[in-house]
Protein backbone atom coordinates (compact mmCIF):
# COMPACT_ATOMS: atom_id res chain seq x y z
CA UNK A 1 0.00 0.00 0.00
CA UNK A 2 2.97 2.37 1.11
CA UNK A 3 4.84 1.74 -2.43
CA UNK A 4 1.38 2.41 -4.02
CA UNK A 5 1.12 5.49 -2.58
CA UNK A 6 4.62 6.31 -3.59
CA UNK A 7 4.37 5.59 -7.00
CA UNK A 8 0.92 8.05 -7.13
CA UNK A 9 2.71 10.57 -5.97
CA UNK A 10 5.98 9.95 -8.06
CA UNK A 11 3.73 10.42 -11.39
CA UNK A 12 1.80 13.24 -9.42
CA UNK A 13 5.26 14.79 -9.68
CA UNK A 14 6.30 13.99 -13.36
CA UNK A 15 3.15 14.77 -14.22
CA UNK A 16 2.63 18.84 -15.30
CA UNK A 17 -1.02 18.56 -14.26
CA UNK A 18 -0.14 16.62 -10.87
CA UNK A 19 1.17 20.63 -10.35
CA UNK A 20 -2.45 22.15 -11.19
CA UNK A 21 -4.62 19.32 -9.49
CA UNK A 22 -1.91 20.57 -6.40
CA UNK A 23 -2.68 24.21 -7.73
CA UNK A 24 -6.60 23.43 -7.57
CA UNK A 25 -6.31 21.59 -3.91
CA UNK A 26 -4.63 24.23 -2.77
CA UNK A 27 -7.16 27.03 -3.83
CA UNK A 28 -10.04 25.10 -2.41
CA UNK A 29 -8.33 24.58 0.83
CA UNK A 30 -7.54 28.59 0.76
CA UNK A 31 -11.09 29.38 0.60
CA UNK A 32 -12.28 26.43 2.31
CA UNK A 33 -10.14 26.38 5.70
CA UNK A 34 -11.37 30.08 6.84
CA UNK A 35 -15.07 29.19 6.02
CA UNK A 36 -14.76 26.33 8.10
CA UNK A 37 -13.10 28.04 11.00
CA UNK A 38 -15.72 30.74 10.64
CA UNK A 39 -18.44 28.32 10.98
CA UNK A 40 -16.76 26.37 13.88
CA UNK A 41 -16.34 29.82 15.39
CA UNK A 42 -19.98 31.05 15.25
CA UNK A 43 -21.73 27.88 14.98
CA UNK A 44 -23.81 28.74 18.42
CA UNK A 45 -24.38 32.12 16.74
CA UNK A 46 -26.06 30.15 13.75
CA UNK A 47 -27.52 27.40 15.27
CA UNK A 48 -29.33 30.35 17.36
CA UNK A 49 -30.49 31.96 14.45
CA UNK A 50 -32.08 28.89 12.99
CA UNK A 51 -33.53 27.92 15.52
CA UNK A 52 -35.15 31.33 15.74
CA UNK A 53 -36.50 31.49 11.97
CA UNK A 54 -37.18 27.69 12.32
CA UNK A 55 -39.51 28.60 15.15
CA UNK A 56 -40.78 31.75 13.78
CA UNK A 57 -42.04 29.64 10.55
CA UNK A 58 -43.21 26.80 12.65
CA UNK A 59 -45.18 29.65 14.62
CA UNK A 60 -46.85 31.16 11.73
CA UNK A 61 -47.69 27.92 10.31
CA UNK A 62 -49.65 27.06 13.29
CA UNK A 63 -51.36 30.28 13.20
CA UNK A 64 -52.59 29.81 9.60
CA UNK A 65 -53.96 26.51 10.49
CA UNK A 66 -56.02 27.83 13.31
CA UNK A 67 -57.16 30.98 11.31
CA UNK A 68 -58.28 28.55 8.44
Amino acid sequence: MLKRMGRIIKALHNDEQGADLIEYILIVAAVALPLLGVIIWYRNDIKDWIQGTYDEVKSEAQDDSVGN
